[in-house]
């Protein structure tokens, strides 16, 4: 791939032109192809309320509740479906008279509004559904970690008096903290790189053209191998220049509790 992103592949001509760095130049001058990533705020924020959610449950169902192995299951078994037919089972949700818009009318809330037929609430949707999707993985992250913290820690913190917001501040925030800044990486490089809720829900139509599917369009529908390549190794430094910043910002650190 680096190799073609200093060409003008075509991807299916047996010839390859080298242009050097000319594939690199048309994508830091041409403002239209990094204009997407503006799309990537969207799964930013949502990445931002994913994260929060799934150490709340976490948290909660970390200790003693009624139906807490029910509860895992239903928030885990998203993450198990095929992105595919999340798309589109989530098309026909958002779909004009589709299962949304039918709930909301048993609700007695009318609405016209077209989910999918505007930037923001396409993209908002999306993002939303991305939030559904992923919200398993985070959560069963962040419980592995919550219960590799000993036990003896919380009966001491209870004998103390603390409650149940001073145990999460200071025994089970700082115990998972090398989880929660994989959960970030993993989050930010996520958001960065979306491709296929947006791909099969819009296709990149009405505003919801991620990097990645407009890589894609490159190299299959415009035949620009060569710039489509060149576009995946930005998207790869940045991931990169992103997960680098991140640990500087916040280096991995021995926690010990005891």
């Amino acid at each position: 791939m680096v190799a073609y992103s200093f060409t003008d592949w075509d991807g299916v001509s047996p010839e390859l032109n080298w242009t050097g760095t000319g594939n690199y130049t048309e994508l830091l001058t041409r403002s239209e192809l990094f204009e997407v990533f503006f799309v990537s705020g969207y799964y930013l924020v949502a990445s931002a309320v994913q994260i929060v959610l799934a150490l709340y449950f976490a948290t909660v169902l970390s200790f003693d509740v009624r139906f807490r192995n029910f509860f895992k299951g239903v928030l885990f078994f998203p993450y198990l479906i095929n992105g595919v037919a999340i798309g589109f089972v989530f098309l026909y949700f958002f779909q004009d008279g589709g299962t949304l818009d039918s709930v909301l009318g048993l609700l007695g809330v009318e609405t016209d509004h077209a989910w999918l037929g505007t930037p923001f609430s396409a993209n908002t949707s999306l993002a939303g559904v991305s939030v559904w999707r992923y919200l398993g993985l985070n959560f069963v992250l962040f419980l592995g970690a919550i219960q590799s913290i000993p036990g003896e820690l919380y009966e001491a913190a209870e004998i103390d008096g603390a409650n149940r917001w001073q145990q999460f501040r200071h025994i089970i925030a700082p115990g998972i903290r090398p989880v929660l800044s994989l959960s970030v990486i993993l989050s930010v490089s996520g958001s960065l790189s979306v491709f296929e809720i947006p791909y099969i829900m819009t296709g990149g139509a009405t505003g919801t053209e991620t990097f990645v599917i407009q890589t894609v369009k490159l190299a299959f529908q415009f035949n620009k191998t060569g710039l489509a390549s060149a576009a995946a190794v930005v998207l790869l430094l940045i991931v990169l220049a992103v997960t680098w910043v991140q640990r500087r910002i916040v280096p991995d650190e021995k926690v010990d509790l005891v």
